[in-house]
């Protein structure tokens, strides 16, 4: 491969990933607070962006949440405090202005 088409390839992948980070900015002012607490919470252990995979192999990425349940759905779980099989996985209560926020940045997610 010859340089320019190594350059080429090289701008191709940087404006794919300015691509991909754009909508973020475009978010709700209730999906970036969401967006806000994953990245506090939940990011070291599942994915919360379209592309990347679970930095813990067996933590679902969120970007998937929505083919294994509607996520309005989760409100309940979020408000009475999720518990998994995992015991690494922290149990969290959210209150109701949390729960709006992650339920809209999750919904980010699905588009």
């Amino acid at each position: 491969m010859n340089r320019i088409a190594k350059l080429s390839s090289w701008l191709s992948g940087i404006v794919a990933v300015a691509m991909m980070s754009a909508p973020v900015a475009a978010q709700s002012p209730a999906a970036q607070r969401g967006l806000t607490f994953m990245r506090t919470n939940c990011a070291r252990c599942h994915s919360i962006d379209k592309v990347s995979p679970s930095p813990l192999s067996v933590a679902p990425p969120f970007r998937n949440l929505h083919l294994r349940y509607p996520v309005e759905t989760l409100e309940e779980a979020f408000a009475e405090g999720i518990v998994t099989g995992h015991p690494s996985m922290p149990e969290f209560r959210l209150d109701p202005g949390q729960i709006n926020d992650v339920i809209s940045f999750l919904k980010t997610l699905e588009r």
